[in-house]
């Protein structure tokens, strides 16, 4: 595990980048516990009202005394409780532990078992210190580090140093992030209790076991969410507390841990992602795939979506939904709601049906629960008719919000069969076509297509042709993606073929127009051509006006938006290659159209152009000569492609396709350009082995083995070619060879050396003998 030693010259440069990043550290924490005190005393002299969480409505349009009726410790703003202040570590303890943190980040420990003996020296160190440590702004990363690399027993240690402070640590600016961290990596161990897997680690000499460490996780959790229940309505809208209740929250419903969705909902993109070398030896597996949960879980979220929304009414949810902050939140309550308890009720009311007499007194019942969706859209779906109603409102005034629109998607994506029934017939239908249009209606009208049946689908698809130009116009490419997909899902050929009519009028008429403009080639080419002259060529004064004018260190806006528009673009054009018959075949004739120069920008400029080269080599082709001409093309920048980042993919991608189709136009590249491009390979083999990439795709296609056995790697490179034709291409014995020329030739053929005279010796003497014989 020991690295290579460091020269007198890293370390004297290390210890100075360790004093200046000392020194920087130590202002600001300065800084920081001055501004908390300030925004303490703050605080203490403002009025409770004027909290970080949402204003009460003002329409008087319900009661002014609903939230003093509430019982008290549950009311949705609540923020009485007051912040801790855990005291500062002295600067011997800083020094220790930002001494300790750097052994941790370099990882030069000589083996497993002496980093496992540092660690626990650490933990005795800490101990009594973990409140200031998690909310110091030096330390509080390390303490990050130590969970991620701390066994169970260290994990319920922590939980019991937390525990009766968890309400000011999960609202601190930097003790949330150790709670969440604590809370994540805890999660696995309430399954692998559950289930009867986990085997207790043995405690170390002189230590005690205390009361944490004996219970479980699971109790642990519960004592904790005990702690938040009474400050729940605040945590939904605070800065910091919203992330760590997100997280408890994913972790009681069982979902995966490492699921891109799942980590979008529960940190931002700002925030700083802390690891440690050893972590991932840590990690279970299960935080990647669906974790078995204890009914206590399921019951717990129950408990916190009607705490949590049992104060608050129609117009506080309103200002929730468009709250930056609360509406994830609320976004993960309605889906959890939707899926895990929509389904129960469900077959609860079928099973109402089958007896009269209990059907009215259980649905008397049902309509007394109140629920996350009936706050939000009460009465639906009959109330979806009227305009002027509460639950019409709503979605009319969140379908347009940048922010409230997700919401909406939510609701979309996981509503039951008959409110979406209701949306879709008397919001969504009448005006699908408009609604795809604006840049934010189109999300929610997106998820409501990914519903539709194939009748609601062509209906859709029919009003939707008129503004297929403006579509384009707009870049709205994810719209027309969703369109097209869903006709290939539904099997509506008709609607597809009409779709692409649209599409190609919208670019001339012509095919091959579609993947220039799609890909924005040509917009490149002409951006390429109007380049300053470079430094040589300017004089000095050229030189000051470039650095005036130069660009800033950040992308502007319209450079996001391009990008954006190329990701959509680039997902169209794989959407309608993977889609059989004319969609296929316009994408691939118009790459067939394209210049070296134009497909050479498609495989070099970035990940979205660059898969569509290597979808179309493993597309089945429409021309029998596609894949040949596309790889013909690429044939002149075989080095460039090698060591570019996404250009590299498209020849790793080249050699695992046969040399001879399989069946008729199935995806294949000729023998001989394969030997073209490994030939151009090797030219610069040295210069391959400089780059990571270049090595790659010199071991993908067996360099070394064409250097030093041709014979070996033209039997490798012919594996992937179908059996009859590997045969065919197989050299053959001699006997074999023989027995086939035999077979060829007429019976009586003696061979060209045949001399008659000796043949007719040879038979007298056969003849005579014969005689003999028989005398």
């Amino acid at each position: 595990m020991g690295k290579n030693r460091k020269s007198k010259r890293q370390l004297v440069r290390d210890e100075k980048r360790a004093k200046k990043r000392e020194r920087e550290l130590e202002h600001e924490e300065e800084r920081d516990i001055k501004k908390q005190r300030r925004e303490e005393a703050q605080q203490e002299a403002l009025a409770p009202a004027a909290a970080d969480y949402i204003p009460p409505p003002l329409d008087g349009t319900h009661d002014e005394n609903a939230f003093s009726s509430a019982p008290e410790g549950r009311r949705g703003p609540n923020t009485n409780f007051e912040r801790e202040f855990f005291g500062m570590l002295a600067e011997e303890e800083q020094e220790y532990f930002r001494h300790a943190d750097e052994l941790l980040e370099l990882n030069d420990f000589p083996s497993a078992e002496e980093r496992d003996i540092f660690l626990q020296n650490v933990y005795k160190e800490m101990r009594g210190k973990e409140l200031k440590l998690a909310s110091s702004q030096s330390c509080s990363r390390l303490m990050e580090r130590l969970i991620l690399l701390s066994n169970t027993r260290q994990k319920k240690s922590l939980f019991d140093a937390f525990g009766g402070h968890f309400i000011s640590l999960v609202t601190h600016r930097f003790a949330s992030h150790c709670c969440e961290k604590l809370f994540l990596q805890s999660a696995p161990v309430v399954t692998q209790e559950l289930s009867g897997e986990y085997e207790q680690e043995p405690l170390p000499e002189g230590e005690e076991e205390t009361e944490a460490m004996k219970s479980s996780m699971e109790d642990l959790f519960l004592l904790t969410l005990d702690e938040l229940e009474e400050h729940l309505g605040f945590l939904l809208s605070d800065r910091y507390g919203s992330h760590a209740m997100r997280a408890l929250l994913v972790i009681l419903s069982g979902r995966s841990l490492d699921q891109a969705g799942t980590k979008s909902l529960l940190q931002s993109r700002k925030k700083e992602y802390i690891t440690v070398e050893g972590a991932a030896a840590n990690a279970s597996a299960l935080s990647s795939q669906i974790r078995a949960v204890p009914s206590s879980f399921t019951m717990a979220i129950k408990k916190i979506i009607d705490d949590s929304t049992a104060t608050m009414d129609a117009t506080a949810l309103r200002v929730l939904a468009k709250h930056p902050t609360g509406n994830p939140t609320l976004q993960l309550l309605l889906e959890l709601e939707l899926t895990m308890f929509g389904k129960n009720k469900e077959k609860k009311e079928k099973k109402q049906k089958k007896d009269d007499d209990e059907a009215e007194t259980k649905k008397e019942e049902t309509q007394s629960e109140i629920t996350l969706l009936g706050m939000l859209v009460p009465d639906a779906p009959a109330a979806f008719a009227d305009n002027a109603t509460q639950a019409a409102e709503f979605v009319n005034s969140m379908i347009y919000d940048p922010i409230g629109s997700r919401l909406l998607e939510t609701l979309i994506t996981h509503c039951p069969g008959k409110i979406f029934k209701g949306l879709q017939q008397h919001i969504f239908g009448p005006r699908i076509q408009s609604l795809l249009r604006n840049d934010i209606a189109c999300y929610p009208a997106i998820r409501v297509l990914n519903r539709l049946s194939r009748e609601d689908l062509a209906d859709a698809v029919e009003k939707s042709l008129p503004e297929m130009a403006s579509f384009v116009d707009k870049g709205r490419f994810n719209v027309i993606k969703t369109l097209f997909e869903r006709c290939n899902i539904r099997n509506g050929t008709d609607e597809i073929n009409s779709l692409l009519k649209a599409l190609t009028s919208a670019y001339g008429n012509d095919w091959k127009n579609l993947v220039p403009k799609l890909c924005m080639l040509d917009e490149e080419a002409s951006e390429e051509e109007q380049k300053p002259e470079s430094s040589e060529e300017v004089g000095e004064g050229g030189a000051e006006e470039k650095k005036e004018n130069q660009q800033p260190k950040f992308q502007t806006q319209e450079a996001k938006n391009k990008a954006f528009m190329l990701n959509h673009g680039s997902q169209l054009v794989a959407a309608l290659l993977a889609i059989p018959g004319q969609p296929s075949k316009a994408i691939q004739s118009s790459l067939a159209a394209l210049k070296p120069a134009q497909v050479m920008k498609m495989a070099t400029t970035s990940h979205n152009t660059s898969s569509i080269l290597v979808k179309a080599l493993q597309t089945p082709a429409t021309t029998p000569t596609f894949h040949k001409v596309l790889v013909s093309s690429l044939l002149p920048h075989v080095y460039e492609l090698a060591t570019s980042q996404h250009g590299s993919a498209i020849l790793n991608a080249i050699i695992t396709l046969p040399s001879k189709p399989a069946e008729p136009n199935a995806p294949a590249v000729p023998f001989h350009l394969k030997e073209n491009i490994i030939s151009q390979l090797a030219q610069y083999e040295r210069d391959l082995r400089e780059t990571w990439l270049g090595r790659n795709v010199w071991r993908t296609w067996k360099g070394d083995m064409w250097s030093h056995r041709r014979h070996d790697w033209v039997r490798w490179a012919k594996e992937a070619d179908p059996e009859t034709a590997r045969v065919a291409a197989a050299p053959k014995k001699r006997e074999e060879k023989e027995k086939e020329e035999a077979e060829k030739k007429p019976k009586g053929y003696l061979g060209k050396n045949f001399d008659p005279k000796k043949a007719k010796g040879f038979a007298g003497n056969k003849k005579f003998e014969k005689k003999e014989v028989s005398a």
